[in-house]
């Protein structure tokens, strides 16, 4: 059988780094090109010594000279949306981490996967201890009626509050059926977070930190945590892998990996 044939926008990022190396270890997928949008180099050489692969800032080029099934871009919204546009015409699957995304664009995305025919996985966390910390918080947000997230990410991460928090917070309330009670009743405080539909998000910003997140639910005399932690950069890589797997026998916009992992009928 002939091997997933994967292009990589962002290349050189951390994130993209960890995308080649992991697409690289796998049976069945092949590295072919990558994209970045500031080189000055033509070939990328691979991390397990197997050649190179083509280089360039010109998305457009690398899908006509490698022809990759799949493209995997964890880069930023800006650079995200004209890529999805290009691969997607072009009948490209697409597997997107970028976060930031605005729902005007996810929706966008699902417009053209439906309309190109080609799949597209959309995630805001690709870590599966993520979206596990996700689901146990849905089920939670039925029985409690406060709730809190502490969101902490390095000092470098663009957005605020996260992709996943944010994600947490709507679907807790989804769960929920209905805003969760606000601990301020009389006057809004502005050190309280962000609130969506009464979960106010804390977000923290440092050096040494990379991607933690904790659910904080209470009732009377009672509170329940849940929270996970990002170690490393290569916990996000099962997520990935399973999604390039996934997407190429998909038609249309799947968003977040609940649905890949079957916990979407499971609250």
């Amino acid at each position: 059988m002939r091997p997933v044939r994967v292009a990589v926008q962002g290349a050189l990022g951390k994130m993209g780094r960890e995308v080649i190396s992991a697409v690289c270890r796998e049976d069945g997928m092949q590295v072919v090109g990558a994209v970045e949008l500031q080189t000055k180099e033509d070939s990328l050489p691979l991390p397990d010594g197997d050649g190179n692969v083509p280089l360039s800032s010109d998305l457009e080029h690398i899908i006509t000279i490698c022809k990759p099934d799949v493209l995997v871009d964890f880069t930023v919204a800006q650079a995200t949306m004209p890529a999805v546009r290009i691969a997607a015409a072009e009948g490209v699957n697409l597997v997107i981490g970028t976060t930031g995304l605005t729902e005007a664009e996810v929706n966008e995305i699902g417009r053209l996967s439906q309309t190109h025919r080609v799949g597209a996985v959309v995630a805001p966390n690709f870590a599966l201890g993520a979206v596990l910390m996700m689901h146990l918080a849905r089920i939670a947000a039925r029985y409690l009626d406060y709730a809190e997230i502490i969101e902490l990410h390095h000092h470098l991460k663009v957005d605020a509050p996260s992709g996943t928090a944010l994600s947490t917070a709507r679907a807790m309330v989804a769960a929920k059926g209905k805003p969760f009670l606000s601990a301020e009743q009389k006057r809004t405080y502005a050190s309280r977070g962000e609130q969506v539909d009464g979960v106010a998000i804390h977000s923290v910003r440092l050096p040494g930190l990379l991607a933690h997140q904790e659910v904080i639910l209470g009732g009377p005399g009672q509170t329940l945590s849940i929270r996970h932690d990002t170690i490393s950069r290569e916990c996000f890589m099962p997520g990935v892998i399973l999604a390039v797997k996934k997407v190429v026998g998909h038609k249309g916009l799947i968003y977040g990996l609940d649905t890949l992992l079957g916990l979407e009928d499971k609250d």
